[in-house]
């Protein structure tokens, strides 16, 4: 049995009236929010689901932005490889022109000063910027010059010229994630573009006698290979033949020191690990002063250049008359650094091809997880409204019924006060009991 108090009408209609005005507010926030799950509560095995296509939804649309972003970092690299591309086939033509034996040498000396501006032009584009102001060809160091110009007097030209340039820029080591754990490599190295030959370091130091003092570790083209304390020469050699670096190890029979040749056409880069000299004591590199120079041990010997070393050889052959070196040594690099060069515009090129086919997948999939999520919380406006109608009818008719329920509130108050206070009548009537 429950006890009717004076107050009780009035809570629960209050009680009442406060349920009707949470479930308009509720309402009103979904149609706001653009969902049904106003709370977890409202449908927790919906909301688990929503959850996930939205955390799901949120990745994919990250990796749209990867893929776009990568497209247009390919596109430009592939534009700038284009124009060198097209810069080496015109220095082809003259090398070929000049090597015929026809020309007078004040004749070639007109062709090699066309080379030395071709090359200015190619070094150029070596040294181009993205349109975020990042290094093109300078792999990890976007923000460093990957070509550095040493300058110098060269015999038929008027002014100081290129003799040689290097390579200061790293390795590309950028990834980016184009789908879940599936990432493309974003940079592209400038020694691997621009090089024309294979490169060979062979160490003049007998390592016949040598062994890894300590467990450490060395670099290959920016591959971390692990050697173990005790690891001889051939040890350390098989490792590196066994690791991912486009490059093939071995001793040199004479002299007994290592030799490292790239498999491929481009600049081999060497390290030790900090706190290691693995590699500068089997004689291949030494240390230096400037980050980036080159590091190679003066007593190695190296060999296999750069497209740009290749076309200073051309063109200071061609200055100087010399028809038998441009048509052979001169041509045969010529070849080689243009080789490298489509191949890696092919690599590009699949690259762009793959991202493009990345992204077509994604914009698939996008709208499918979109469905999916607007399924498990989305919110039909239209009976939303319905409904937040009905509630308006609702509050508004309960508000009508209690106020024809409820007594008036200061005439309520006036008999509470008088039959319960005294001397009240005096505030009432103007005098007191």
């Amino acid at each position: 049995m429950f006890r009717i108090s004076t107050n009780m009408p009035n809570d629960d209609i209050q009680y009442r009236l406060r349920r009707k005005e949470d479930g308009i507010s509720a309402i009103q926030s979904k149609i706001a929010q653009q969902t049904r799950l106003h709370e977890l509560r409202d449908d927790p095995f919906a909301a688990s689901h929503a959850v996930r296509y939205d955390s799901y939804l949120a990745r994919l649309n990250r990796f749209e932005k990867n893929t776009l972003d990568a497209k247009e970092d390919f596109v430009f690299t592939d534009g700038y490889m284009q124009q060198a591309n097209e810069i080496m086939q015109r220095v082809r033509e003259l090398a070929v022109q000049g090597a015929n034996g026809i020309y007078s040498k004040d004749e070639t000396k007109m062709m090699g000063i066309e080379i030395n501006e071709l090359l200015k032009e190619l070094v150029s584009i070596a040294n181009a910027t993205n349109k975020d102001g990042k290094q093109i060809f300078a792999g990890d160091k976007a923000f460093t010059k990957p070509f550095r110009i040493v300058d110098g007097s060269v015999d038929g030209i008027g002014e100081a010229a290129m003799i040689r340039i290097e390579y200061r820029g790293a390795g590309a080591n950028r990834r980016q994630e184009i789908t879940d754990n599936t990432y493309t490599n974003l940079d592209i190295s400038g020694g691997d573009v621009f090089w024309a030959e294979k490169m060979q370091i062979a160490a003049a130091t007998n390592s016949d006698n040598y062994q890894v003092p300590a467990e450490t570790s060395i670099f290959v083209d920016g591959i971390e290979i692990g050697v173990n304390q005790g690891d001889n020469v051939l040890a350390i050699a098989e490792k590196i033949n066994l690791s991912p670096a486009p490059v093939k190890a071995y001793l040199d029979p004479e002299t007994r020191g290592i030799v490292i040749e790239g498999t491929d056409a481009h600049l081999i880069r060497l390290e030790d690990a900090a706190g290691s000299n693995v590699l500068q004591s089997l004689g291949l590199i030494r240390p230096v002063a400037e980050e980036g120079a080159p590091n190679f041990a003066v007593d190695a010997r190296v060999s296999g250049g750069s497209i740009f070393d290749v076309v200073i050889g051309v063109r200071n052959a061609l200055l100087n008359g010399d028809q038998l070196y441009v048509g052979g040594q001169g041509l045969g690099g010529i070849d080689q650094g243009m080789d490298n060069l489509r191949t890696r515009l092919a690599d590009i090129g699949s690259r762009t091809e793959r991202v493009q086919l990345a992204w077509q997948r994604l914009n698939m999939e996008i709208p499918n997880v979109t469905e999916s999520l607007d399924r498990e919380a989305g919110i039909d406006l239209a009976s939303a409204a319905l409904e937040l109608g009905e509630m308006d009818m609702a509050h508004k008719a309960a508000l009508q019924t209690a106020a024809r329920i409820l007594p008036n509130t200061f005439r309520l108050l006036a008999l509470v006060l008088i039959f319960c206070v005294p001397n009240t009548v005096w505030f009432f009537c103007g005098s007191s009991v």
